[in-house]
């Protein structure tokens, strides 16, 4: 494989907040657009890093940054769906570029690995019904779906869950 998964550096962090952001907006996966309130969030990396394991998916020719995602392992407030026992990841993004390499599936494979190093009982995951590029990728890698942990964070988002059994 030509790509590599790796810890975000300090100085990679503003980068990995604006991949993030326009992935998101690229997609259309924001509700408000370019005023989506979550943009800021999506683009707060450097806080992300201080709360999850941000990683980063990078061309190992170049070291360019094709993705990343924050793999939350110990709770805290980045756990969106996560109990005891479990782990979780969050805002996985991919530039067009890194898409169809693998990138994504890199990425989803380093949180899986890190929650079984931990030995968690699963991780879980929260995503738009829009995200089904994603969602194909999830049940290739054993995930599946738990609605009854489906959930609705403001009127009109509503996120479907996954689950991956460890």
């Amino acid at each position: 494989m030509d790509i590599t998964i790796r810890p975000a550096r300090d100085d990679e962090l503003e980068d990995v907040g604006e991949l993030t952001a326009r992935a998101y907006l690229g997609d259309g996966l924001l509700t408000f657009g370019a005023e989506d309130p979550y943009l800021a969030e999506l683009r707060a990396a450097r806080r992300r890093a201080r709360h999850t394991e941000l990683l980063v998916a990078v061309d190992t020719a170049t070291d360019s940054m094709l993705g990343a995602v924050a793999f939350v392992g110990d709770g805290g407030e980045y756990a969106d769906l996560a109990g005891p026992g479990e782990g979780e990841f969050r805002m996985l993004a991919v530039k067009p570029e890194g898409r169809g390499r693998g990138a994504g599936e890199a990425l989803v494979r380093a949180c899986v690995d890190r929650a079984r190093a931990r030995e968690l009982i699963r991780l879980v995951l929260c995503s738009t019904e829009e995200m089904s590029a994603a969602h194909r990728l999830y049940g290739r890698l054993g995930f599946v779906r738990t609605p009854e942990r489906d959930w609705e964070p403001y009127p009109g988002l509503f996120l479907r869950a996954f689950a991956l059994e460890l």
